[in-house]
């Protein structure tokens, strides 16, 4: 009897590490517990400035608790996906969920504002790893039909993790605290890793991390990262911005000159060398540009300029973010029958005509001119993720999927954060601008020259990143499914 439960019991672990739906399953837990993280640091910010005794005078350093976290969440993507290419996508993932608790216990239990960043960064470096791993794992597990979905699949919980992150913080901190956020991510990580260890983990004997390559190109992410999320890069107060840049610039010439002369390179030069690969990375650095822009935008104009109130500019938002899964589903669906040109530029022309009507709105809005326009930009944003990660994967050969599925992730947190420093340097800017000779005179009057003034900012910012996105289409023309071409062709 006992041999009989056993053997039972094996034939079930046997039938969820070979059931597509039951690996694609964890995979989405894993990314969605990681992915929650990433935004549900807006709700406990407050809480934290507070219990750390950091002044709101002192705001631009608690926006490192932010910073820190996007830059090492970057540099990771890269790392991450090209050790799992090597070592093993189960057991990468699994290290990388290790570090990932290992970052929160120290958010946790941070004392001071300095451990707070570092122990951010050590928990982003973790969390950073596990999207690119768990694309890579999705394509990997279903037939080629179906890469289109599964990559929709996954990157519909990353956004269901993103959006559902400040409402989960909020719920945690109003019951038990903020430090609890952190806590409770340790068991649901030693969950998720005893789950992927019901999985089959195919390591590449031949394949070897390029360390060097690494190196290089976590420093030019950071160059970059922290080079276009600077605000005097569009001020031009400072040549800080330039400098950061023109470094990280140079740093990507010497990874290429590199990476020729590396025999299994991290940054392979079929990869740079491929007109669909660094298209599909270009549309995704504009989608960047636009997505960070929008998100942040739309709850500050309703809550300033439409003078609503905090939830009701939640309410505003969710119009948007809410549909962002829902799209990149769909898209997975759609794409199996209309091609990657076709689901990527409709979908961009849904982001690109969404912001543009968006640009169009006043401090009074009516429901329906509201509601649309977020809710087409919001499926625009999802519709485009499966075209560009399956243009961006086909280049490839499966032995660098994690690292191919890393950069093309990347690439969308460098645009968006360019899009941050254009939201609080230029728009900022242009604010001071058009009040700086104003003639104030009784409180009506200079509340309403300041609504103006927000209102033209978030009208101008919605028309060019609207007009942004419609130009990404360009680039999207020349994406393609490489694989499908060659067997076309071959």
């Amino acid at each position: 009897m006992p041999n009989q439960v056993e053997s039972g019991f094996r034939r079930r672990l046997t039938s969820i590490s070979s059931s597509d739906t039951a690996i694609l399953s964890i995979i989405c837990l894993g990314v969605f517990s990681t992915a929650l993280d990433q935004t549900v640091v807006v709700a406990a910010l407050p809480s934290v400035m507070v219990d750390l005794e950091i002044p709101l005078t002192h705001l631009d350093r608690a926006a490192w608790i932010v910073t820190g976290y996007l830059v090492a969440y970057t540099v990771a993507m890269p790392l991450g996906g090209r050790l799992s290419d090597v070592h093993g996508r189960v057991r990468i993932f699994q290290a990388a969920l290790v570090l990932f608790s290992i970052g929160s216990a120290m958010v946790a239990l941070a004392p001071d504002f300095g451990w707070m960043v570092s122990a951010r960064v050590i928990q982003a470096l973790g969390g950073g790893a596990t999207v690119p791993i768990g694309l890579a794992m999705a394509v990997a597990t279903v037939a080629p039909p179906k890469r289109g979905l599964a990559i929709g699949l996954v990157t519909a919980a990353a956004e269901a993790g993103a959006v559902l992150g400040p409402l989960y913080g909020g719920t945690i901190i109003e019951w038990l605290g903020w430090r609890w956020i952190f806590w409770l991510d340790i068991p649901q990580s030693f969950i998720l890793i005893g789950l992927l260890a019901l999985l089959r983990n195919r390591s590449e004997p031949t394949a070897k991390m390029d360390y060097l390559g690494a190196m290089v190109m976590g420093g030019a992410l950071i160059f970059l990262t922290v080079g276009l999320s600077q605000r005097s890069l569009f001020s031009a107060s400072s040549p800080l911005p330039y400098l950061l840049v023109l470094i990280g610039a140079g740093l990507v010439w010497a990874l290429i000159r590199l990476e020729r002369r590396t025999v299994q390179p991290l940054l392979a030069p079929f990869l740079y060398q491929s007109r669909t690969f660094l298209a599909s990375n270009g549309v995704q650095f504009l989608v960047g540009v636009a997505l960070i822009i929008a998100l942040v935008s739309v709850p500050l104009m309703a809550q300033t300029v439409m003078n609503k109130d905090e939830w009701e500019s939640v309410f505003h938002l969710l119009r948007l973010t809410s549909t962002i899964p829902v799209g990149a589903i769909l898209g997975g669906y759609i794409l199996r029958w209309g091609g990657l040109r076709l689901v990527c530029v409709a979908g961009l022309a849904l982001i690109g005509s969404g912001l543009l009507v968006m640009s169009g709105w006043g401090a009074e809005v009516g429901e329906l001119r509201l509601t649309l326009p977020l809710v087409a930009a919001g499926m625009g944003f999802g519709l485009v993720i499966p075209p560009i990660g399956v243009a961006a994967l086909s280049v490839s050969p499966d032995r660098y999927w994690g690292t191919a599925a890393s950069l093309v992730t990347a690439a969308r947190m460098v645009g968006m954060a360019l899009g941050l420093a254009a939201l609080s340097a230029w728009g900022i800017e242009q604010f001071y601008n058009l009040t700086a000779e104003a003639d104030f005179g009784s409180f009506q009057e200079t509340e309403t020259l300041v609504i103006e003034a927000g209102l033209h900012v978030f009208q101008s910012l919605f028309r060019v990143t609207g007009v942004l996105s419609l130009l990404a289409i360009l680039p999207a023309l020349l994406m393609k499914d490489e694989q499908k071409t060659k067997a076309a062709t071959g």
